[in-house]
Parts: structure tokens; C-alpha cells; sequence
């Protein structure tokens, strides 16, 4: 959505939409923002206990029927098992996108690896289209005056314009675009904890043929999970930039990552997005 700074000023019940990479600050901003004025919607949260709770619990309850003793206890309808997906913890998705490599180091096949992003590519488009029902649902039977929806780091990946098109028609899009140097951070954080991620299929293809020949290795199951998590992860981090600043061109603006580290109050973060307007007139 473009617009003038003032009329963004004096738009009543504000939705904004969050796009950047993991470790941008959009999670940590939406938390400074008063709590009884925004409603909070998370893209990843939705995804976890909408589209994807079934096919989480599923693989839980896979693993639980490998130990005999819970085995028993689930068979006999003693015990049940669910996930606790809150904003905060989103772990039950990591697990079971799962890491592609060796399987007595936790990885998945390739077959298996790539039949879980599918699911969470389609998982994220629905969570993203359900937006707009949730911006009407948070002021008409909530109170809420004002919306943020926080998008997950793969969304730039999905390759389906009519998504942006229809967050662009209901939010105003702010892409937080990490500065060069903050990259070293992000890079060291993934290296440390190598987490489990989207990729675009025809980006893990290529990238995967390039490093299983610069390792010497015949196919993905000889891959160790984490080292293949850390190599790839700078170059998912580059190849994600230029989708960014595409979406922020054509449908919203770009805000740095230190600029949104120092907002306090929710006047601070209104302030930050009438000066960005300014910066990019309307065309």
C-alpha cells in the first residue's frame, strides 16, 4: 500500500505487514508495540497451528511409536500429544522441516526433506492470504485498533505475486533490510546454531549439486546435516536480498534494521514510517 506520510498519520486503524530476514528485529519490535492496541498476527505461528499442526503432530507421534514404552501407552489411548507453538517458541516447525543429510546425524532424505518444504510453501501462501480476514477479525471482534502482521523470513521465496498484492491492498509493507554491517552477526549466529530453513526448490537444487561435488560425496544422504545448514546459509542470506527489495519497490518501503533497534515507543515506530514515506514519494 503507498501512500502519503500524512495520510498514513491519519489512518486510523494502521496494518502493517513485516518482511526481513530472521534476526531483522520484527518480532522484537512487534513485542515494544502496545499490546492492547496492536494485534499481533504471526505468519509462522499461524502456519504452525493452522496449516501445518497435522502434519507436526503426525511426525511427533512417528517418533514417540519408535520407544516401546510410549508406543503402548499410545495405542492404548493412555496418553495424547499435542505441540505448544506460541509466538515466542516456534521449535515444533524447525523440527519437522528437519535438516537435509545423513540420517544417523538427524537428517532427512531428500525426498522426505523436499516433501516438507512443499508443505510449508503452501502453508505460508494460506497463512499470508489469510491476513486480511484477520485484519477484519482483530477491530470487529477484538477492539484492536491497529494490525502487524509479522511475515516469516522465507516469505520473499514463494514466487506468487498475487500474495504481495493482496498484503499490499490491506497492510502497508515495510521490508527491514539488514545493513552490511550487521550481516557478520547474522552469519556467526547461524553458524553457531545452524537452524532449520525454507528453500526455494530450484535453490536447493543447484546448490546442493555445487556442494556435493565440492565435497566429493555421491548424494545427500552421505551430508552432514549441520555443515550443509552453515555452508548454504550465506548464500540463502544473498539470494533473498534482491527478492526483498523487489517486493519493497514495487509495493511498499525499506526501513534499516539499526533504525528499527532504536525505537522505544509506538510514536517512535509511527514517526519512522512517515519519515520512510517521505523519503519514497508516491509514483
Amino acid at each position: 500500500m503507498k501512500m502519503s506520510s500524512q495520510q498514513f498519520l491519519n489512518w486510523n486503524s494502521k496494518s502493517i505487514t513485516l518482511l526481513g530476514m530472521s534476526g531483522a528485529g520484527k518480532t522484537t519490535l512487534t513485542n515494544k508495540l502496545p499490546k492492547d492496541k496492536w494485534f499481533h498476527y504471526s505468519g509462522d505461528y499461524r502456519i504452525g497451528t493452522k496449516y501445518l499442526e497435522e502434519p507436526i503432530l503426525d511426525e511427533i507421534k512417528r517418533q514417540a511409536m519408535e520407544t516401546p514404552f510410549l508406543k503402548k501407552l499410545l495405542l492404548s489411548d493412555s496418553i495424547y500429544i499435542n505441540s505448544n507453538i506460541t509466538v515466542n517458541n516456534l521449535s515444533p516447525i524447525s523440527c519437522f522441516l528437519g535438516k537435509l543429510g545423513a540420517e544417523k546425524e538427524g537428517g532427512l532424505s531428500l525426498a522426505e526433506f523436499k516433501r516438507r518444504q512443499e508443505l510449508h510453501r503452501l502453508a505460508e501462501i494460506e497463512a499470508m492470504n489469510d491476513v486480511p480476514e484477520f485484519i477484519h477479525k482483530a477491530e470487529d471482534i477484538y477492539g484492536y485498533k491497529h494490525f502487524i502482521n509479522d511475515a516469516g523470513g522465507s516469505v520473499c521465496e514463494l514466487n506468487r505475486p498475487e500474495v504481495f498484492e493482496l498484503l499490499a491492498q490491506h497492510s502497508l509493507i515495510l521490508y527491514i533490510e539488514i545493513p552490511p554491517s550487521l550481516e557478520e552477526t547474522i552469519y556467526q549466529r547461524a553458524q553457531t546454531h545452524p537452524k532449520p530453513l525454507y528453500y526455494r526448490e530450484s535453490f536447493l537444487d543447484e546448490h546442493l549439486t555445487d556442494y556435493l561435488q565440492t565435497q566429493g560425496l555421491n548424494s545427500s544422504d552421505e551430508i552432514s546435516p549441520d555443515q550443509f545448514t552453515r555452508w548454504i546459509f550465506p548464500k540463502l542470506f544473498k539470494s533473498r536480498v534482491p527478492r526483498y527489495q523487489a517486493i519493497a519497490e514495487q509495493y511498499g518501503y525499506t526501513v534499516s534494521a539499526n533504525d528499527i533497534a532504536e525505537i522505544e515507543t509506538e510514536n517512535d515506530f509511527i514517526q519512522l514510517i512517515a519519515d520512510t514515506i517521505d523519503k519514497h514519494p508516491q509514483q
